[in-house]
């Protein structure tokens, strides 16, 4: 079993590898290779009873030793993240160790993140919406986490040489462009909520340092755009309920929706992690709200998700009604860093 865990680590590594991570795959590399049951969390990674990829246990330890460089605690590791040099065998080895307590609570929850990268594309997305259906908008967020991207009006795009959103702005996002830009208007958010099973409140410096640690230590811009978000999220703090998703959009559907108002429902990359039985229920609740739109009241369901069983790139989609349209708008990369626009 342990030389499957191994193997897994390797896995990991290459798809950080694949997504501009080297700095996280070459630790990954070299759990893999110093892992050991000296200590508890060595132990415990190495005898892990579930399915290693499905419960991203690399992830779960890459985001430890991550808090943990960041703390400054131990200044070797620090060290070797920030420089990506010196003797990552040794010194890992000897993390796991010596901060043993320290890493082993780290097991207990799969990563939680919040990619603000991914605004891009739903911006675009929302953007066409708003154009076709022409009102103010109120906007549901399945699997918000921390709802950082519910406050996506209040950063500032490049897409495709199309610059939109506020001007000063301290989140800026420009993706990789490919294709024109997107064909709409700035939309204009009157509400907005959304759901998760663990909701993050980053006004907690706790809270937002986990939050900070998930985030590949390498990419630099990715991390200072997380913490632009964090900020922006503290001055705006966004709406986001503890809930089952299905029970949730059950709910807010079932509210009287003014006229004048579009409904949008939005997530990103949250659909794949749904048990069968809440897709199934949640897909039935938006069906039935698109079936019961009107002109003056529409409805609009915008997903940032895989097409099974690939795992990349995301697919940018929306669904409209009563006109009952649906525009695959865009492939994009996982994190939002490259969109290829249809």
């Amino acid at each position: 079993m342990s030389e499957a865990i191994r193997n897994a680590f390797r896995q990991q590594a290459a798809g950080c590898r694949a997504m501009n991570s080297p700095l996280t795959a070459y630790v990954l590399d070299t759990l893999a290779e110093v892992l050991d049951r000296n200590s508890r969390t060595g132990a415990r990674i190495l005898d892990w009873p579930g399915e290693p990829m499905a419960d991203a246990l690399k992830l779960r330890i890459a985001g430890g030793l991550h808090a943990l460089a960041r703390s400054g605690q131990d200044p070797e590791l620090t060290a070797l993240y920030e420089t990506g040099a010196g003797d990552f065998n040794a010194v890992l080895k000897r993390v796991l160790n010596e901060w043993d307590d320290w890493l082993y609570p780290w097991l207990d929850s799969p990563p939680q993140t919040n990619e603000v990268g991914r605004s891009a594309a739903l911006m675009a997305g929302l953007m066409v919406a708003a154009k076709r259906l022409a009102m103010p908008i109120d906007l549901f967020e399945l699997g918000s986490s921390a709802g950082l991207n519910l406050n996506l009006d209040r950063f500032h795009y490049n897409l495709g040489g199309l610059e939109a959103g506020l001007a000063d702005a301290a989140v800026r996002i420009a993706p990789e462009w490919k294709g024109n830009s997107p064909d709409g208007k700035w939309p204009q958010i009157v509400a907005r909520g959304g759901v998760d099973q663990n909701p993050l409140d980053v006004r907690d410096e706790a809270i937002a340092a986990r939050l900070l640690a998930y985030c590949w230590p390498d990419q630099h811009d990715r991390l200072a755009r997380l913490e632009a978000a964090i900020a922006t999220a503290r001055a705006h703090p966004p709406v986001v309920e503890a809930g089952d998703a299905a029970d949730w959009i059950e709910r807010k559907l079932a509210e009287p929706h003014s006229a004048g108002v579009a409904r949008i429902i939005m997530h990103s990359v949250f659909w794949q992690y749904m048990p069968a039985h809440a897709q199934v229920r949640t897909e039935a609740a938006i069906l039935k709200a698109g079936e019961l739109a009107t002109a003056d009241r529409p409805f609009g369901w915008l997903s940032f998700e895989p097409d099974p069983p690939a795992i990349s790139p995301m697919q940018l989609r929306l669904r409209l009604w009563p006109s009952g349209e649906e525009l695959h708008l865009a492939a994009c990369h996982p994190h939002g860093a490259s969109i290829s626009w249809f």
